[in-house]
C-alpha cells in the first residue's frame, strides 16, 4: 500500500511553523534588548546618583553656572585681545616642549612596540613559547593610563618633561605593539621562508621579509599616535610634567586677571593639534593609498 503521507512537509517545517519560529525569535531578541537597555539605564541612573551624592549633591546646584567660567575667560580675553599675539609668542617655548615630549615618546614607544609586536606575532616570534608573555606585557602597558604612570614618576624623578615622556612612551609601546602585531599577522610569509632557506637570522628575516610589507601601515599608525600624544602631553602638564599644560594650569589657577593667558594657550594648543592632525592625516592617506596600489 502506498503511503498517503509521502511527500508531505514534516511537522514544524511548514510555512506557518517557520513564520511562528521566526516571530518567536524576534520576540526573544526584543525582550533581551529591552532588558539590556533597562539594566543600562538603571546602572547609569544609580551611578550618577552615587556620584552626585559623593559630590555633596553639587551637580544640579552648579548646572546653571556651567557657562560662567568659559564666559569669564572669553570676556577677559576679548577685553585684552590686543595682548593675545604677544602672549602666543610668549608661550611658544612651552608649545615646543609639548611637541618635543610627544615626538620623543612616540619614537621611543614606536621602537619598543615594533620589537614587542614581532616577538608576539604568531608565525614570526623569535621565541614562540614566550608569545603569551609579550602579549600580556603589552596589555599591561596599554592598560595603565599615562597620568597614573606620570604621577608615580613625578614622585620619584620630580617634575618636568622626562616623567611625561616616559609615561607616554610606555602607553604608546603597548598600544602600537598591539596594532603592529595585528598588521604583521597578515604579512605574506613566502619572503620569510625564502630567507630561511638561505640561512638568514631572525633579525634579517624581519628586516628584509616582513618590515617592507608592513612599513606603510606601521608609519600610518605611528603618525596617528603622534596626534594622540600631543594631547596627552598637554594633559600631563596639569600634574607638573611641563609644557603647555603646566602653563595652562598656572594661568587658570590665578583666576581673574590671567584668563587672557589661558585663552592664548587654548588658541595655541588648538591650532597646533589641528595643524598636526591635518598634516599627519594627509601623509597617512598617501601611505595607505600608495600601499593599496
Amino acid at each position: 500500500m502506498t503511503d498517503a503521507t509521502f511527500g508531505a512537509t514534516p511537522a514544524g517545517h511548514t510555512v506557518e511553523g517557520i513564520r511562528a519560529d521566526y516571530m518567536a525569535q524576534v520576540q526573544r531578541r526584543r525582550l533581551y534588548g529591552g532588558l539590556t537597555l533597562m539594566i543600562f539605564v538603571i546602572l547609569m541612573v544609580s551611578g550618577f546618583t552615587v556620584a552626585d551624592s559623593r559630590n555633596a549633591g553639587g551637580f544640579w546646584d552648579g548646572l546653571n553656572q556651567l557657562g560662567d567660567y568659559p564666559g569669564e575667560v572669553l570676556a577677559e580675553a576679548w577685553a585684552n585681545r590686543a595682548n593675545l599675539p604677544a602672549l602666543i609668542v610668549r608661550f611658544l617655548p612651552a608649545l615646543i616642549e609639548t611637541v618635543n615630549i610627544a615626538a620623543v615618546s612616540t619614537l621611543v614607544g614606536a621602537g619598543a612596540g615594533l620589537v614587542l609586536s614581532l616577538l608576539s606575532t604568531r608565525g614570526l616570534a623569535r621565541w614562540p613559547r614566550l608569545t603569551p608573555l609579550f602579549r600580556r606585557l603589552m596589555d599591561i602597558m596599554r592598560a595603565m593610563p599615562e597620568i597614573v604612570i606620570a604621577l608615580v614618576l613625578i614622585f620619584v624623578l620630580g617634575g618636568g618633561p622626562v616623567p611625561a615622556m616616559i609615561a607616554i612612551a610606555i602607553h604608546t609601546a603597548g598600544a602600537l605593539g598591539k596594532m603592529y602585531s595585528e598588521v604583521a599577522e597578515n604579512a605574506d610569509l613566502k619572503p620569510v621562508e625564502g630567507l630561511t632557506s638561505t640561512g638568514a637570522t631572525w633579525a634579517q628575516k624581519m628586516w628584509l621579509g616582513v618590515l617592507p610589507q608592513v612599513a606603510p601601515n606601521y608609519i600610518s599608525y605611528s603618525l596617528l599616535r603622534f596626534e594622540i600624544n600631543i594631547r596627552a602631553s598637554a594633559i600631563l602638564g596639569f600634574v607638573g610634567a611641563g609644557g603647555l599644560g603646566y602653563e595652562l594650569r598656572n594661568s587658570m589657577s590665578w583666576g581673574l586677571g590671567r584668563f587672557d593667558e589661558a585663552a592664548a594657550i587654548f588658541l595655541l594648543l588648538f591650532g597646533t593639534i589641528v595643524l598636526f592632525d591635518q598634516v599627519s592625516s594627509r601623509y597617512r592617506n598617501r601611505l595607505t593609498e600608495g600601499h593599496a596600489k
